[in-house]
């Protein structure tokens, strides 16, 4: 077992205020220690203990890996022309899904974990270590097992999303679907996920087929989380708290009520800037979830229809900018927060005993992933311990 002492780090956020100030436990002119992949120490640099190895920061900022806990990577095609009518002035709608569908459909399964692997590599180049993704895209018992089949060869964090949508065959049978979701298909799928999700929304399931979903899933030992309030008001996010999800993602639409039990739960408030900025939506009001005492994560919800994105530093951009976060409380939701959506303690901090997932930034602090947004800040990475 070899030690290795990464050094001349300029600012390194531990989210550990244990180990430095504030709650991302920040210290400057900093060090660490990484051992058989896992962080074995943190501190000032001048007690940083004898190693086998070094490795020199260059002056620049590190930070815990992002945690990226909302995608929908396992699609084919693409959507250019929706896009290009939404921002001709066509608002969005949910039925978009249907055109992936039938692209996901009609890929190889060669084509398709080609399209995991791009992505995840993509996002990987620009600091996230850690990455859920889900089905969705399938509809059919076969097609979602397939998904997440091929999700699973990618990452540990797959999520059956078979209530993404009606599928086009039962458009007009929406009771025949929850059942084949509750039924066939979660039996299908089950030994390949670890959560259940369900697009509780206008134009897709409503709160008590969502609720017949989530708890099927949670009874073939799968862990539920809620794609809630995206477009209107709905019950989503109650639901969400009501089952003890995980998260409750998007939270766009959200009352008094709502805030409330967000802020009084261990469910997350996991909000998506990427799709209010790919759709001209309303922003999620972070600062209104933050202020009552809400858990809150960023993701980057990346998919072919919403928010096509898989850059974690843009959506840490947009949430300072559009949904009044500071620089610490967005770098803390898209590490710790994420991590916290996805029930790990392992990841979003460095300090000792966690996962060495490391983000070197080429910038003395990282305040400046929202101070110079679009910029490619993220100039190396490590995954457990070692650089990729």
């Amino acid at each position: 077992m070899s030690s290795t002492l990464v050094h001349n780090i300029a600012s390194l956020v531990t989210n550990d205020p244990e180990k430095g100030d504030g709650p991302l436990g920040l210290i400057r002119d900093a060090a660490l220690v990484v051992e058989d992949g896992k962080v074995a120490w943190v501190g000032p640099a001048q007690a940083a203990p004898p190693t086998d190895g070094a490795h020199d920061a260059q002056a620049r900022a590190v930070i815990p890996g992002f945690v990226d806990s909302h995608s929908h990577l396992v699609f084919a095609g693409d959507r250019t022309q929706e896009f290009n009518a939404r921002m001709s002035g066509q608002a969005y709608a949910a039925g978009g899904i249907r055109t992936t569908v039938a692209a996901t459909r009609a890929a190889s399964d060669e084509q398709l974990s080609a399209n995991v692997a791009r992505y995840i590599a993509e996002a990987l180049r620009q600091g996230t270590t850690t990455q859920e993704t889900k089905s969705g895209y399938g509809l059919t018992v076969a097609d979602e097992a397939r998904a997440l089949r091929i999700a699973a060869g990618h990452t540990d964090e797959v999520t059956y999303l078979g209530a993404h949508i009606l599928a086009p065959e039962y458009a007009d049978d929406p009771a025949g679907y929850v059942e084949l979701v509750t039924g066939e298909m979660l039996n299908a799928c089950a030994p390949y996920a670890r959560w259940v999700d369900v697009f509780c929304e206008k134009g897709a399931f409503d709160g008590d087929q969502a609720r017949a979903i989530l708890t099927a899933g949670k009874a073939a030992g799968l862990l539920p989380r809620v794609h809630a309030n995206q477009l209107t008001y709905g019950p989503g996010v109650q639901l969400a708290v009501e089952l003890e999800a995980a998260s409750a993602d998007h939270c766009t639409h959200l009352t008094d009520a709502d805030v409330d039990a967000l802020a009084n739960s261990a469910t997350v408030a996991t909000l998506l800037p990427g799709a209010e900025f790919s759709t001209r939506a309303q922003w999620p009001d972070a600062r209104r979830l933050l202020d009552a005492g809400a858990t809150v994560a960023l993701s980057t919800d990346c998919n072919p229809g919403s928010s096509f994105t898989s850059s974690m530093p843009f959506c840490i951009a947009l949430a300072v900018r559009d949904m009044k976060m500071t620089p610490d409380e967005a770098i803390w939701s898209a590490t710790a927060g994420g991590a916290a959506a996805l029930r790990r303690t392992d990841i979003g901090r460095l300090t000792p005993g966690v996962r060495a997932d490391l983000a070197f930034l080429d910038a003395p602090s990282h305040v400046h992933l929202a101070y110079r947004p679009g910029v490619p800040l993220v100039s190396e990475v490590w995954r457990a311990g070692r650089p990729v």
